[in-house]
């Protein structure tokens, strides 16, 4: 299950290109977060990870260097009590080194410069992301295996949780239940900063456009104020309610994203149709661009130029809570690169991984609309989520 050296080895290859073409002054690149650390080395700890621009690799770790050294396959681990430990071994002079500038505390970095001497420092986290948007085989592999059971999740097992009377809360924790039993990994992660989740958005009815801090086009009630994620305890399910889960799966670390509807004990009404339909349609146009070469803005424009009229007011939300993007990438983070909006100008590339999620919400009814995974191909995105479909009927 877990990465090979010569995957590692790939993955240190292209980081030290990437970083030679968008920060050529790089001395060193100093790795904290545990995601990065897990890309690079194959476990996850309470380490530093130090990579030069010559290709030196070093680990150093606090705790678990036993887990660390089992679970990595890096010739060598160091153990480490504290970062003069690591210069000793790897020299104090850093040079130019660039950081994760969006996941290294301040507090940190000061403790770094206590124990190293470091000319400069620079952000390298947008390199390291752009390198993880490209999967490798080992990758994909992991990705489709999760978007196999996604879609069991959501169009077999979800069904038969409903009933009438059950609350949000109740739909939550038994839709964990059933992950858990598929093979769920049991964490959904985020790069967004201070981003809480038990694993996605559920929304019966008007609970699904409740404003949320959340960047997405869902809305989410959540338990209270102070929890603002889950599911509302109060609301509990009746007839003619719309059911939307927005929800993240995960296997061995690499996520899909997925988003079904359901009506609980009634058709939908006419203009939901419409609207979700119109919703779907735009999923498909936009995943047959998911090829290599692509420009991401160019497909945001043009399914921005291109909408139903159904679909212009609101789009990607509800009343002000509308998001500018029309999907993103997913692997070890569900919110990854790259991002299908205004400003993202680098071409897509053959094995990216992309969630495409055209949403509108309805007043009095809830949000529309529909998500699903994809790789990108030469002949289009591929979907490993199994497709959108119309709303099911419970």
């Amino acid at each position: 299950m877990r990465p090979e050296l010569q995957e590692l080895d790939g993955r240190l290859a292209r980081f030290r290109e990437a970083m030679g073409r968008v920060c050529p002054d790089w001395d060193n690149a100093v790795i904290v977060s545990t995601i990065n650390q897990y890309y690079f080395t194959g476990t996850m700890q309470d380490g530093i990870l130090l990579i030069g621009r010559d290709g030196r690799r070093e680990y150093f770790v606090r705790r678990s260097h036993e887990r660390a050294s089992d679970e990595s396959p890096l010739e060598t681990v160091h153990p480490m009590e504290s970062y003069r430990d690591a210069a000793a071994v790897y020299g104090a002079d850093l040079g130019v080194t660039y950081i994760e500038g969006e996941a290294m505390p301040y507090a940190m970095l000061e403790r770094l410069k206590r124990c190293f001497k470091i000319d400069k420092t620079g952000s390298m986290e947008h390199v390291a992301r752009s390198v993880r948007a490209v999967k490798s085989p080992f990758e994909l592999r992991w990705s489709e295996e999760s978007g196999r059971l996604h879609r069991l999740l959501l169009t077999r097992d979800v069904p038969a949780l409903l009933r009438e009377g059950m609350s949000e809360a109740e739909m939550v924790g038994q839709t964990l239940e059933r992950m858990a039993a598929l093979g769920y990994q049991g964490v959904t992660r985020f790069f967004m900063y201070h981003v809480e989740n038990i694993c996605g958005m559920f929304g019966f009815g008007e609970n699904s456009l409740y404003p949320t801090a959340f960047n997405g086009p869902g809305g989410n009630k959540g338990c209270c104020a102070a929890v603002p994620a889950g599911g509302d305890p109060g609301r509990r399910l009746k007839k003619g309610d719309l059911v939307f889960v927005d929800i993240a799966f995960g296997v061995n670390g690499y996520h899909t994203d997925k988003t079904q509807l359901y009506t609980f004990g009634a058709k939908p009404p006419e203009e939901a149709v419409l609207i979700h339909r119109a919703c779907m349609d735009v999923q498909r146009r936009a995943a047959e661009r998911l090829r290599p070469g692509e420009i991401p803005s160019r497909i945001w424009r043009d399914c921005i130029e291109t909408l139903p009229d159904i679909l212009k007011n609101g789009f990607m939300g509800y009343g002000r809570q509308c998001v500018k993007f029309l999907g993103h990438g997913v692997g070890l983070h569900v919110d990854e690169l790259p991002v299908i909006a205004e400003g993202f100008d680098e071409p897509l590339a053959a094995d990216m991984v992309v969630a495409l999620e055209p949403k509108k919400g309805l007043a009095g009814f809830g949000m529309l609309g529909a998500e699903d995974t994809y790789i990108v191909s030469p002949d289009g995105g591929r979907c490993i989520t199994g497709g959108c479909t119309d709303m099911i009927i419970i």
